[in-house]
């Protein structure tokens, strides 16, 4: 990016060149306007943050403390506020990044109103949803060069020193981050994950996370009944993607390959085997089989398949999906994650059913015996009961290590028990937020988690304070209930959200109408803007 006063020297030559046509045009003027618009396209968002995304994987590969994180943000406004508010309290965007959550299109925008995660919302949603988050995001660096600009003009009318001003502007830290983008699973055949992978890519998406189950089949990573496809439809699926980024010259793409694997007992397809040991063949060897000794034991329309030498009979449910043997879940995430990375892939997803770093770390471990720098796009998610889930973990682990817990609800038959808020302020339970606190440190460190991400917290965030003020403003408190909980904590957390009509534009649209207009320019600000009560 120019530096501000370089920006101005090359507008004022443009200018002089087109003589007195421009002669009302401020080359300061444009320059501004400019720099508020440092991303002309979608493209120029997804090259600049795959390459920050890949700057940063080297720079975990080097260090895993320097791991990175997001929150799924649902609307171009909760990114936006997050990420103001990231730079507020952090004072620097590095390492931040959006996370686009599938779940949330499906419950939050689609036109047939709430769905399930089952990918039966409208596919041009997603990429639609980035432009927005992008436009959301862009906004936000306009309007803090604004207010800078605004900065600028004063210290100059004051006759005070810019110099501080200019270096800001120079130094400017844009909101614009990578967005890690939910694809599901590919909306349909390889060229219709192509396609819709474009129109995201176009959209501004540097990362696409694309997960191994059958697309019209699809369910939530936590729920039941999933059922994946074999490596070789997989693969497919994360060509058509690495086609799509090299297409548009996004050449850094990043790749996200969830395996649904640990959780997925089904499988759609039996693949056709060309040789021994291929991975027809290794997906094959885990499906749940009946051994026969002959097709004297086949029933009409039964079917036989001949595993290690032997015939056997696969098990088949009801509506035609076979099965896979209990026990070898974990033997299938890793061959699906070495599979993938080995194929294409830049990062893994392992759709886990307990946020557990130990049991995380196990089949890290061994992919990465056969691929060193393996590293995960981990989900913290609101799926788990993560107060329960830790709480156990704590007891289990004080029991195994023979101390008395006698004062403590015996878990055995009901773990819930250990829920109960008379155990909020006890030794377990300051253990167990302990353990939460330090998860994701010790993910990064222990189980190669790369990027951490909350897929719907900004779904719960929204129900939980609409709740919270409809409580309060529909019962006793009255307005207190806004002014008390919203507006003041606002105020004095310094949110510009307070000052909503600045935050929505209307200061931006003024100086630009003095741009346009100079004197004559009929503004919505001054001292009857009510805004300047904040």
């Amino acid at each position: 990016m120019k530096h501000y006063n370089a920006q101005i020297d090359n507008l004022a030559t443009l200018c002089q060149q087109n003589g007195s046509a421009w002669g009302t045009i401020s080359p300061e003027y444009a320059a501004r306007m400019q720099l508020q618009n440092r991303f002309k396209t979608g493209l120029d968002i997804a090259k600049y943050t795959a390459k920050v995304m890949r700057e940063d994987m080297d720079a975990y590969d080097a260090d895993s403390s320097k791991y990175t994180q997001s929150l799924g943000c649902w609307h171009g406004f909760t990114a936006q506020q997050m990420m103001m508010a990231i730079k507020r309290h952090q004072k620097t965007t590095k390492r931040s990044y959006v996370y686009l959550s599938g779940w949330m299109v499906a419950a939050l925008r689609s036109e047939f109103g709430p769905l399930p995660d089952q990918s039966m919302h409208e596919k041009t949603s997603v990429p639609a949803l980035i432009e927005e988050i992008y436009t959301f995001l862009k906004q936000a660096d306009a309007r803090e060069l604004d207010h800078l600009y605004r900065d600028l003009d004063a210290a100059r009318k004051n006759g005070g020193d810019t110099s501080a001003i200019e270096a800001q502007i120079d130094n400017f830290e844009t909101h614009v981050v990578p967005i890690i983008a939910d694809i599901d699973a590919g909306f349909g055949n390889e060229e219709a994950t192509y396609l819709l992978a474009k129109k995201m890519i176009e959209a501004g998406a540097c990362a696409i996370q694309i997960e191994n189950q059958v697309s019209d089949a699809k369910q939530c990573g936590h729920q039941a009944g999933k059922v994946t496809v074999p490596h070789e439809d997989f693969l497919a699926k994360i060509n058509a993607v690495r086609y799509a980024f090299l297409e548009l010259g996004v050449e850094d793409g990043i790749i996200v390959a969830r395996t649904d694997s640990l959780g997925a007992s089904l499988t759609q397809k039996i693949p056709v085997s060309k040789e021994p040991g291929d991975l027809a063949s290794q997906y094959i060897s885990f499906l749940d089989a009946q051994p026969i000794n002959s097709v004297d034991d086949l029933e009409d329309n039964e079917m036989a398949i001949k595993l290690g030498g032997k015939l056997c009979k696969p098990v088949r449910l009801d509506n035609g999906l076979y099965q896979f043997r209990e026990g070898t879940e974990k033997d299938r995430v890793v061959l699906d994650c070495v599979t993938s990375l080995q194929h294409g892939a830049d990062l893994l997803w392992i759709e886990t059913e307990k946020p557990n770093v130990a049991q995380i770390a196990e089949l890290v471990n061994r992919v990465r015996e056969q691929v060193p720098n393996a590293k995960l796009v981990y989900n913290n998610s609101p799926s788990f009961n993560w107060t329960l889930k830790f709480r156990e973990q704590v007891y289990a682990q004080w029991q195994q290590e023979g101390r008395d817990l006698s004062t403590y609800p015996d878990p055995t038959n009901d773990a819930k028990v250990l829920m109960d808020a008379s155990l909020d302020n006890s030794e377990l339970a300051k253990e167990a937020d302990k353990a939460v606190q330090n998860f994701q440190r010790d993910g990064a460190r222990e189980a190669g988690i790369f990027h951490h991400l909350i897929t719907l917290p900004t779904y719960h965030t929204a129900a939980l304070s609409t709740d919270i003020l409809a409580e309060g403003y529909f019962g006793d408190l009255g307005m207190l209930a806004y002014v008390r909980d919203v507006q003041r904590q606002e105020i004095r957390r310094e949110q510009a959200s307070v000052k909503h009509q600045d935050l929505a534009g209307s200061n931006m649209g003024d100086t630009h109408k003095e741009y346009f207009s100079g004197e004559n320019a009929l503004k919505a600000g001054g001292e009857a803007n009510t805004m300047n009560q904040f």
